[in-house]
């Protein structure tokens, strides 16, 4: 490891917000695509198997912090429908290529979240690390918002397979930008997540709320980020005295 200095974020909520998005909205879209692949099944009936599949892998990712990809659900509560699918029909694959294009379009970067990116590859490498279970869809909308050349390092827990607060994720991406714990600040907007699991590993942390957490979560969670900040502005203020 060298002695090099890092700014590692998280991605959604912390530098873009959902612009329009809902749990139920989203569901739909799936639907919608599913049927547009030749699955002819009721909508109440789907969503019903899907909520199931869902919660069940929903456990595992968040008790066993194990990733697990859309497709395993989907295609659960497809079997449990009837279909004779597997997580790697292409008929899935096509229809969440759809669903999350849908998705992409909501997201939209938070203000002051350019030029902060922008801030720490100055001070020196810069990481992004990201619960997400279809790793694709955040490569391509780090090209979308025209950001992807920022990062030297970007860890994707459906690629890594473990989820945030996990310290392996963390760890992973320290030893991808080839930087120490005690050299590098991570900035989230999970007091959970984000906070506690970058604390773990003797990460430097920022907590930043965002349309999902508020002061209050921090609160509540009793997690103590080394600085909770206003906003993203807040933070470029004084991101040279968290290093």
């Amino acid at each position: 490891m060298s002695c090099s200095k890092a700014v590692i974020f998280d991605y959604i909520g912390t530098l873009v917000n959902c612009k329009g998005y809902t749990m139920e909205s989203s569901k739909e879209h799936l639907y919608s695509a599913l049927a547009t692949e030749g699955f002819e099944i009721s909508k109440d009936n789907f969503l019903a198997a899907y909520a199931s599949a869902h919660e069940k892998y929903r456990i595992i990712r968040y008790e066993q912090l194990r990733e697990v990809t859309n497709a395993v659900w989907v295609a659960e509560a497809l079997c449990n429908l009837g279909f004779k699918v597997s997580a790697d029909d292409c008929r899935i694959k096509a229809a969440l290529n759809i669903f999350f294009k849908a998705y992409i379009d909501t997201f939209e970067m938070r203000e002051g979240a350019k030029k902060l990116i922008k801030q720490a590859k100055q001070q020196g490498k810069v990481g992004l690390i990201s619960n997400f279970t279809h790793a694709p869809v955040i490569y391509s909308s780090l090209r979308h918002l025209g950001i992807c050349e920022f990062f030297n390092a970007v860890v994707v827990s459906e690629e890594n397979g473990w989820r945030k607060p996990s310290p392996k994720i963390f760890q992973d991406a320290l030893k991808k930008l080839q930087v120490t714990a005690d050299h590098a600040v991570y900035i989230g907007d999970s007091p959970i997540e984000d906070i506690k699991g970058a604390k773990q590993v003797g990460l430097k942390t920022v907590f930043v709320p965002s349309q999902f957490n508020s002061f209050k979560d921090l609160t509540e969670s009793q997690q103590k980020p080394d600085y909770a900040a206003k906003d993203l502005k807040d933070i470029s203020g004084k991101l040279k005295s968290l290093i």
